[in-house]
């Protein structure tokens, strides 16, 4: 297997000045491969270059990827990696978030988390592999409350030299215009979903102009999604004609394509995969841009094409998905 030299990767730089490489591995594969097989697609993906890697309580992985992790520091520096997870639904508020941070790092076998995000600002739980109409009888709307104490934790954490840098995940602006009105340490990073049939243009350049850094994740638009977040309007990036033309003229595979775009523009996509070709292709692409000609014609094949809907997450049995993400410029409730 060929392997790419970590300095070739671009890299963001956070507000605090600390760098985040410009491609990272997605560790959520727990609905098509075992946690093993993860945790082996991570030490084979430190092999090859890659040393971010983007890791969540919910993704029933950790344990494992934490020994993977350990193994790959016998050969790479704990200063050299850069690692992201995240508080799963049932545990905000601020004991539950302390809490939950520790076993994290302990399942991660890490004396400290370069990025903590909170998974959905949500705190509603449904059961792994629920079906796509599920509905948690407890479930309730947005709490910024509730957020909030769950955020002071994060902060705790942070000072307390547990967490590098903190973040959000899943926000809508209305959301992070409440947030940043009341944090005391602001977010480093927010994960949302984009690719170039969902480019979340108005959200993307509200984080960039808040200093916020944007990470991507679905970026090849996820082809192996759970069948619940699949519905008969969704459209498909790497099929996308645009897309396919571009990768025609340039001698590459679609994916490339797509990644190559989603670095040009400034974000961070964390594609998953555990085929050493593909986590190869992938981690390569992120070394090339695309011309502004490419990039222009990417940019108009946006079409709202949200796949991760979100819709076990809904508070009433009556509602659009929608309403998770306050497409009216304020919060729903």
């Amino acid at each position: 297997m060929d392997r790419i030299r970590p300095f070739s990767i671009p890299s963001l730089r956070l507000y605090s000045g600390a760098e985040i490489p410009g491609i990272g591995l997605g560790t959520f594969g727990s609905d098509s491969y075992s946690a093993r097989e993860v945790a082996d697609a991570v030490r084979l993906a430190a092999d090859i270059g890659y040393r971010h890697f983007d890791c969540a309580a919910c993704y029933g992985n950790q344990k494992e990827v934490g020994l993977a992790l350990s193994d790959v520091q016998k050969n790479v520096g704990r200063e050299e990696l850069f690692i992201t997870s995240k508080l799963w639904n049932d545990m905000h508020g601020y004991d539950n978030a302390i809490l939950s941070c520790v076993q994290t790092m302990e399942e991660l076998k890490l004396d400290y988390l370069d990025l903590f995000l909170i998974h959905w600002p949500f705190a509603n739980y449904h059961p792994p592999g629920c079906p796509e109409d599920y509905h948690n009888p407890d479930a309730r709307s947005y709490s910024h409350d509730l957020y909030m104490q769950t955020w002071r934790a994060l902060e705790e954490l942070h000072t307390r030299g547990l967490v590098r840098h903190i973040g959000t995940s899943n926000m809508t602006i209305p959301k992070l215009e409440m947030l940043l009105r009341d944090v005391d340490i602001a977010p480093a990073a927010n994960e949302m979903e984009m690719h170039p049939t969902f480019q979340q243009t108005d959200l993307f350049d509200y984080c960039l102009s808040n200093e916020i850094v944007p990470i991507g994740y679905c970026p090849l638009g996820s082809p192996s999604r759970p069948d619940r977040d699949r519905t008969a309007q969704d459209a498909s990036d790497l099929t996308h004609p645009v897309v396919l033309e571009i990768a025609q003229r340039h001698g590459a595979h679609p994916a490339e394509i797509l990644l190559r775009w989603a670095v040009s523009r400034g974000h961070i996509p964390i594609p998953f995969s555990v085929k050493p070709q593909q986590m190869y292709a992938n981690l390569k692409a992120a070394t090339q841009r695309l011309p502004d000609e490419d990039m222009r014609a990417l940019e108009a094949v946006e079409c709202g094409n949200r796949l991760i809907k979100g819709q076990v997450f809904l508070w009433r049995r009556d509602q659009d998905w929608r309403d998770l993400w306050d497409e009216q410029g304020v919060v729903t409730r």
